[in-house]
């Protein structure tokens, strides 16, 4: 028997690792104040936990894998990933589903090759190798494990090669080339004993031990078994243990000493029973058959050889299975039970020449990659060589041209940077004439609308005055007859300052913009104000004004803006509003707001004429009931007086049946008063 070696990726030391001292810094990071499962701390002592496990319970070592990789994913964190898939790849391994276990080292070395974590390359190819080996294909297992020393010795890990060194060593001895074997296995030793490490050099004493052994030099192999087995049971390594108990007594059944051999077989067997290790356990099976049917016991052979043909085929091991079957055939021969044992000769027969019909060719095929590499190898060095000779010249070329190309490129960039310069000017230069022809044409609009209003609006009823004085002064008139358009003249002056406080006003809010000081504002006071003001037009045309706003109803607004929105809804109301009529001003105060209402029942509004009411540059005018007309400005005005007290304005109107329009501003809250 040989024991293939495993790299444990997570740490270079972890077979020195005590599970209770693993469990104990993982229970101190989880009662850590900061402590996150995405803490690679952590996640590295589960991955140390589930090596600890390799060997003793595989479920738990599947579970930790999982754990661990679930949680590396959530951290983002490479090496676990790798270290994951890596432990998937042994417990597939050790359970003898060996494309299972090439798929999961297949994963971690693309995962260590793409973020080039190198000794995680090498540690998974002597892996991956080993794998190929179990599988029989000696020919691919070498390539592996030449890559993998290839890596190692350019970075220098000394604990790989020597570990590789030992695997290469097995495929030898499958081909019974105890020589060759040899040689890797001192390499193996050499490395060491110049690392310094005593368990890992108690392992490659162990692989020549059983090395010496099937070479029958039994006083080297007896000597180098004692070494590993005082290392490893100072260090308490169970699985290591149990291999070199099963080697000492091999060793002892060489030497025929049935009895010695035995004991140590049991020695071993008590440890596998702690341990999961089916590979080990098939050698030591067959041992412990051979060592009883030289004692006799045939019975208790065939049940030894039974258990190992079980355990090797339910991992595939050809060789187990060649070994235990031959003893079979052996046991029921003598039992003469001719019929299970020719049944078990002719599967000896097959697996035995199944194994010598590929030897030769492994054997072959073996050498030919070993050559074909170090020819690739040393081809490649020739190559390179001569390649680093050629570009010498291309690299001076190329650095000219790069520099030639630095120098354009820095032109080019300039050029650019002041192209967009320009451009971002031209562009701000376009923006701000714009804006000032749209202002300019905003004021030419505003001007020529004052023109109009003061043309038609203004000059007609000062033109009429004017005529009606000169007549008096010129003695066309009488006194008496003046004194008879003075009710008429007194209506034409007072439409003329109505007209002019809202042309000042609009004008104001168009060309300089008006500025809102909001206040603390008794909307009765200012509605009584505007009622006692616009009563004798009322008067005039017998129509009653009705005022059911409440006393102290405060607004928070513009005092002076809330007053020229209230005298234009009456002014309004009472112009379209027929003698006899009725306004009713009110207020409905809500939560947060001031609903003000202004009712008539004059003559209403159609629907194209309510939908150009409130457009700010309207010059729409209408006459009223007695032939009274406006500016066009006051509900625009209204509107944007509203607005700017936060607040909004509708109507509701139909042709023959009044109109009612409402407007919202904002109550007097506590914060406001707090303001005030």
């Amino acid at each position: 028997m040989f024991l293939i070696l495993n790299i444990t990726i997570d740490t270079v030391t972890a077979q020195n690792s005590n599970r209770d001292t693993i469990l104990s810094e993982i229970e101190q990071i989880k009662n850590s104040t900061n402590f996150s499962t995405k803490d690679t701390l952590y996640i590295d002592n589960l991955l140390a936990l589930a090596n600890e496990y390799r060997f003793l319970n595989l479920d738990s070592l599947m579970i930790l894998s999982k754990k661990s990789l679930d949680l590396s994913k959530k951290a983002g964190y490479i090496n676990g990933e790798i270290s994951s898939y890596h432990t998937f790849g042994g417990y597939y391994s050790d359970k003898g589903k060996i494309d299972q276990a090439i798929a999961y080292f297949t994963k971690a070395y693309n995962l260590a090759a793409e973020h080039e974590q190198n000794f995680l390359k090498a540690s998974t190819l002597n892996d991956l190798a080993k794998e190929y080996g179990y599988k029989g294909e000696y020919s691919k297992a070498l390539k592996w494990y030449l890559s993998a020393i290839e890596i190692a010795e350019k970075y220098d890990y000394k604990n790989i090669i020597s570990i590789v060194n030992d695997n290469i060593a097995h495929l030898y001895l499958e081909q019974k080339d105890y020589e060759q074997a040899m040689v890797f296995l001192k390499r193996s030793k050499a490395i060491h004993e110049q690392i310094g490490n005593p368990v890992f050099l108690a392992e490659t004493l162990s692989n020549i031990a059983s090395t010496y052994a099937d070479m029958n030099e039994l006083d080297y192999a007896m000597y180098n078994i004692n070494i590993s087995i005082a290392t490893f049971e100072k260090e308490k390594i169970l699985e290591w243990l149990a291999y070199c108990y099963e080697i000492k007594g091999k060793i002892y059944l060489k030497k025929n000493k049935n009895t010695w051999a035995l004991y140590w077989y049991k020695q071993s067997e008590l440890l596998h029973k702690e341990i999961e290790d089916d590979r080990g356990k098939i050698d030591l099976l067959n041992g412990m058959t051979e060592a009883y049917l030289n004692l006799k016991k045939d019975s208790i052979a065939e049940v030894y050889a039974l258990n190992a043909f079980d355990l090797s085929k339910k991992i595939g091991l050809r060789a187990g299975i060649k070994n235990s079957t031959q003893k079979l055939a052996k046991i029921f021969k003598q039992k003469k039970d001719f019929e299970k044992s020719l049944w078990y000769h002719e599967i000896y027969q097959t697996t035995y020449e199944s194994l010598s019909a590929t030897s030769n060719e492994k054997a072959l095929n073996m050498l030919k990659t070993r050559v074909a590499y170090d020819q690739q190898k040393q081809q490649l060095i020739l190559d390179n060589e001569k390649a680093l000779a050629e570009q010498k010249i291309y690299i001076y070329i190329f650095i000219v041209i790069l520099f030639i190309f630095a120098i354009i490129t820095f032109l080019i960039h300039r050029n650019e940077q002041e192209q967009k310069r320009l451009n971002l000017e031209l562009r701000n230069n376009k923006t701000d004439l714009e804006e000032k022809q749209a202002y300019l044409n905003d004021l030419n609009q505003t001007k020529n609308k004052l023109f109009s209003i003061i043309g038609h609006d203004l000059r007609g009823p000062i033109g009429a005055f004017q005529g009606l004085l000169k007549l008096f002064k010129e003695g066309e008139m009488t006194k008496d007859e003046f004194l008879n358009f003075v009710p008429k003249l007194k209506v034409d002056i007072d439409t003329i300052s109505f007209t002019l406080n809202n042309l000042l006003s609009w004008g104001q809010t168009q060309m300089n913009g008006s500025i809102t000081r909001h206040s603390v504002t008794n909307l009765d006071c200012i509605v009584e104000e505007n009622i006692a003001l616009l009563s004798e037009i009322a008067e005039a045309k017998n129509i009653t004004l009705v005022n059911r706003i409440e006393p102290n109803c405060q607004i928070w607004s513009d005092p002076n803006q809330i007053d020229i929105i209230i005298r234009n809804l009456l002014s309004n109301a009472l112009k379209f509003t027929p003698n006899n009529g009725q306004i009713i001003i009110g207020a409905i105060q809500k939560i947060k707001t001031c609903e003000i209402y202004v009712k008539d029942n004059g003559m209403g509004m159609s629907e194209d004429i309510i939908s150009k009411l409130f457009e700010k540059d309207s010059n729409h005018t209408t006459y009223g009931t007695n032939n009274e007309k406006g500016t066009g400005l006051g509900l625009s005005l209204c509107k944007e007086m509203v607005e700017k007290n936060n607040g909004k304005i509708w109507v509701h109107s139909a042709l023959g049946k009044g109109s009612s329009f409402y407007f919202t501003i904002p109550r007097m809250q506590k914060r406001y008063k707090e303001s005030a």
